[in-house]
């Protein structure tokens, strides 16, 4: 459920490549508790935005606050540990280890561990080992994949594959989660199924901001959407609203029955 906490607040958010802005003087605040959808043409800067959220690249100028902390420039792994997740198109997994083992990376993010309790083979490298074990479990519970546990990565089907990266996400126990597309290449009963287990992670206290292509998804879905065009801000609001924004639908969605939910 939606409360009134600000979780990730954007000001005046730029990065240069060259003379191209990719993204240009953007800023929105994303509530805790809610769905936030991106979205916008391909160019538009959506995967960008996430990149510069998630540490990948340093913005060009602008502020980026978590929970009011400013974590503009910070390292990615920094940024997991203070509570930002993410998934990203392609899904990233090895694939010659198990479902299994892919959670269990995932969680040693949250570890204390270093070589030297590896070498001696220390009560907290064991204690964590177990608490590893026991959050993969959890969480690959969580998205529906127990039975699949100790199949390798490479033997399962690509709305699996979604959900084993939805559950790698949350192995690092985030408040935020960055979605970009989740539902690519996936049918529309596997795209249904992704929207509930989304709304799920908020119920579970997990706030989700997405990009994401499929507007019928995203117009039932989404608590807010914020849209961007050629790397700027266009519009921002409810999906009722950019539903019927003619500068949206001009710029993106082309015309209404492109938007039906």
């Amino acid at each position: 459920m939606a409360d009134n906490k600000t979780m990730l607040s954007i000001k005046n958010l730029t990065k240069r490549f060259g003379g191209l802005a990719a993204v240009n003087d953007v800023s929105v605040d994303f509530q805790a508790g809610q769905i936030n959808a991106i979205i916008g043409p391909n160019g538009a800067g959506k995967t960008t935005f996430f990149n510069l959220v998630a540490g990948a690249m340093p913005p060009s100028e602008g502020r980026i606050e978590f929970q009011g902390m400013d974590v503009t420039g910070m390292s990615p792994d920094r940024i997991a540990r203070l509570g930002i997740a993410r998934t990203f198109q392609t899904t990233m997994l090895f694939d010659q280890s198990t479902v299994l083992d892919n959670l269990i990376v995932g969680h040693r993010l949250r570890t204390q561990s270093r070589l030297w309790d590896v070498i001696i083979n220390s009560k907290r490298l064991r204690d964590e080992e177990k608490k590893c074990r026991a959050r993969a479990e959890e969480v690959l519970d969580f998205v529906g994949l127990s039975h699949l546990g100790h199949r390798y990565i490479v033997d399962i089907s690509q709305e699996e594959r979604k959900r084993v990266a939805f559950a790698l996400a949350m192995a690092t126990d985030p408040e935020l989660v960055l979605l970009d597309e989740p539902a690519g290449g996936i049918n529309p009963e596997e795209t249904e199924n992704l929207a509930g287990l989304i709304r799920k992670m908020v119920d579970h206290g997990i706030t989700v901001c997405l990009i994401e292509h499929k507007m019928d998804m995203i117009m039932s879905l989404a608590d807010k959407i914020m849209v961007l065009d050629h790397g700027e801000k266009i519009a921002e609001g409810t999906p009722e609203q950019i539903k019927n924004d003619p500068v949206v639908i001009e710029a993106y969605l082309g015309s209404d029955e492109d938007v039906e939910a």
